[in-house]
């Protein structure tokens, strides 16, 4: 029986101009390039300039994404972006990218899981192609976190950067089996008991303010690596694959230490894991689509490669989903 799945038909990513490396933290706060590559594996980030808005870097990423799919924005029947920093409380983020593209048709909406949203957004794009409420979804990562935080807590302000990549998904039809092109499965999670372990102390209705990021550091990676790795694999499962069978993982972009593990509790060698933390810092939301924008444009995905991604984020919210490319 054939099924409809969601084929990658183009990817694109966007990084502001501006390049804050280590170096630059050092001169302000007491730590040391050293100090942050040694417990993160960062080197630089990217900053927004001022005005430089989340739509902004959402838009050219998704320019290129439609570029690369060799597509016009209205052969889209959605889009969905993920983001906790969006240019207004409302409307969408989205709906200002479906103008700036010249989208006429169609609808857009954001979707909120901090660095776990893209996966998020991706199920969500996946189960309308499914569905067949859509044909054709542009999937955005978009985030501007340098907006969020704390300059004086050198334990977050230099993990974060800016950034957004995108994806374009396109109904194809499948036999229902491993074997076929596009997304395959998708494991989805949330626990609000942990939100006060990562979260931003702000917002509409309590503080009337954006305010800055807060984090436990010790506790997120404890959850992070065992989370993960568990999503991971209930991911792939469904989709009646296993790690042997994975080609590359390509995961949300926190911090090394947390992908190494990750890798070595799903017993995959680095070598097949995707790493741009060292050049983009996390990223959230973007992370993820900017990674395989990379990993696509230097020729490292081939067609029929099986790919894991796998992010967790404030909530606290976590999932994979497992694509064949």
């Amino acid at each position: 029986m054939s099924v409809r799945r969601s084929v990658v038909r183009g990817v694109g990513h966007h990084l502001p101009e501006r390049v804050v490396t280590n170096d630059e933290f050092a001169q302000r706060l007491d730590t040391s390039d050293e100090w942050i590559r040694s417990r993160t594996g960062i080197e630089r980030r990217h900053f927004a300039a001022e005005g430089e808005m989340t739509s902004d870097l959402a838009l050219r990423a998704a320019e290129r994404a439609l570029g690369d799919a060799g597509l016009e924005a209205d052969a889209l029947d959605a889009i969905v972006l993920a983001t906790s920093t969006p240019d207004l409380t409302f409307p969408s983020t989205a709906t200002k990218v479906q103008a700036d593209l010249g989208m006429t048709r169609g609808f857009a909406y954001d979707i909120q899981a901090v660095c776990a949203g893209f996966v998020f957004a991706l199920a969500n794009a996946d189960m309308l192609i499914r569905t067949g409420e859509a044909d054709r979804v542009l999937v955005i990562g978009a985030e501007t976190f340098s907006r969020i935080l704390d300059w004086d807590d050198r334990s977050t302000c230099v993990l974060f950067g800016d950034g957004a990549g995108a994806v374009v998904l396109e109904a194809a039809e499948g036999k229902g089996d491993a074997g076929d092109r596009g997304i395959l499965a998708v494991d989805l999670h949330s626990d609000g008991r942990y939100r006060d372990i990562l979260y931003v102390d702000g917002g509409v209705s309590s503080t009337g303010s954006a305010g800055c990021l807060r984090m436990q550091g010790r506790e997120v990676f404890k959850h992070a690596v065992v989370k993960l790795a568990e999503t991971a694999e209930a991911a792939l499962g469904k989709a009646g694959l296993t790690p042997a069978d994975v080609d590359w993982i390509i995961p949300h972009q926190a911090n090394l230490r947390i992908i190494s593990a990750t890798a070595q509790k799903l017993g995959l060698p680095m070598e097949r894991v995707v790493v741009t933390v060292g050049e983009h810092g996390n990223t959230s939301a973007a992370s993820i689509p900017m990674a395989m924008s990379v990993a696509a444009s230097e020729g490292r995905l081939s067609p029929g490669d099986v790919i894991v991604t796998e992010a967790i984020g404030g909530g606290l919210a976590w999932g994979a989903a497992v694509l064949r490319w």
